[in-house]
């Protein structure tokens, strides 16, 4: 299945149990002359924070809404019935209240990885929902609900670490390959 949950080319392979082990050999045998590498999830995760790509039970659950999540454009408002359609419409009218926000930390060495307060003037204004280091853009990124009035590219904002404060950003999303040009190859 040709798929991609890191933004970059990808195929997911489907095969019975048994033959996965064989599977896997077949594969890292045939790519060792082509500098074939081994990534787990951490390499994955990081290269989906890059992509903004979102995570269920981080930037996803029942506690967000596909319009604050930035994912309203998969939803079908137009479609006569579902559940919570009702909710996304009043939401939509009255406009979102907080939204997911990609930030990027000044200090590349620091790295979030979920449930930090994110402060702004003093204030707890939201949590970081996710976060890592992205290697093809050399930044420490996180993902918070933050209100709307603080979601705009630009907005200095700190992420507690530990007891300290860090110096962070609102970024543009996607901060990687924003023209989808690589999973097009």
């Amino acid at each position: 299945v040709r798929v991609t949950y890191v933004g970059e080319l990808g195929w997911e392979l489907h095969c019975p149990m048994e033959y996965g082990a064989r599977l896997w050999e077949t594969l890292w045998e045939a790519g060792q002359a082509h500098g074939l590498h081994a990534g787990g999830y951490r390499a994955i995760d990081t290269l989906r924070l890059e992509k903004g790509y979102r995570y269920w039970s981080a930037e996803l659950g029942p506690d967000y809404t596909p319009l604050e999540a930035g994912l309203g454009f998969a939803v079908k408002l137009s479609k006569p019935e579902f559940i919570g359609r009702d909710a996304l419409v009043r939401q939509k009218q009255a406009g979102i209240q907080r939204k997911l926000c990609c930030l990027t930390l000044a200090d590349p060495v620091q790295v979030c990885i979920g449930k930090e307060p994110v402060r702004h003037n003093g204030e707890v204004a939201g949590w970081v929902t996710s976060g890592g280091y992205g290697y093809s853009v050399g930044k420490s990124i996180a993902y918070a609900y933050l209100p709307v009035a603080l979601a705009r590219p630009g907005t200095a904002v700190e992420v507690e670490l530990y007891g300290e404060l860090s110096a962070a950003v609102v970024a543009a999303e996607p901060l990687w390959d924003p023209a989808g040009a690589r999973i097009k190859l």
